[in-house]
């Protein structure tokens, strides 16, 4: 049996609270990452995706020009615009579950974390189709 611990990216970037919108933008940016697990003084309390950021800024008809929008984002924090309850899973779940759980919930990834709710990784979709190039490569 597949196991999500087998397939997950461990150690994923993570982002504090407290940090501003436009800082998450540009770690997301630099690490070319779409999702950041945000942590609460070290500890994992939720989560921000791109299309959470994209959702909280001010769309392209706003009569706001870009240093305003920018100042707006720079004072804004990623608590502003996170998911404090984001669905998770266990590292020792099926990746099946886990696959299901995705498909269910039209989700992009799962944080992963043990019983303690301490954050040890993260499932996206590019995961699970590595796993599943890797189980059906017949080479």
């Amino acid at each position: 049996m597949q196991t999500v611990e087998q397939w997950m990216t461990r150690n994923p970037y993570t982002i504090e609270v407290d940090a501003s919108i436009i800082e998450a933008m540009h770690l997301m940016k630099e690490k070319d990452i779409r999702r950041l697990p945000v942590t609460c003084s070290g500890k994992f309390c939720g989560l921000i995706t791109d299309l959470m950021i994209r959702s909280f800024t001010p769309g392209q008809s706003t009569s706001m020009d870009t240093w305003e929008v920018h100042y707006i984002l720079a004072k804004a924090t990623v608590k502003d615009a996170m998911n404090p309850h984001p669905l998770t899973i266990t590292p020792d779940a099926p990746l099946s579950q886990a696959a299901q759980i995705m498909h269910d919930n039209k989700l992009n990834g799962l944080c992963v974390t043990d019983s303690n709710n301490k954050l040890v990784g993260l499932l996206t979709n590019t995961n699970l189709l590595e796993a599943l190039i890797s189980m059906c490569d017949t080479k």
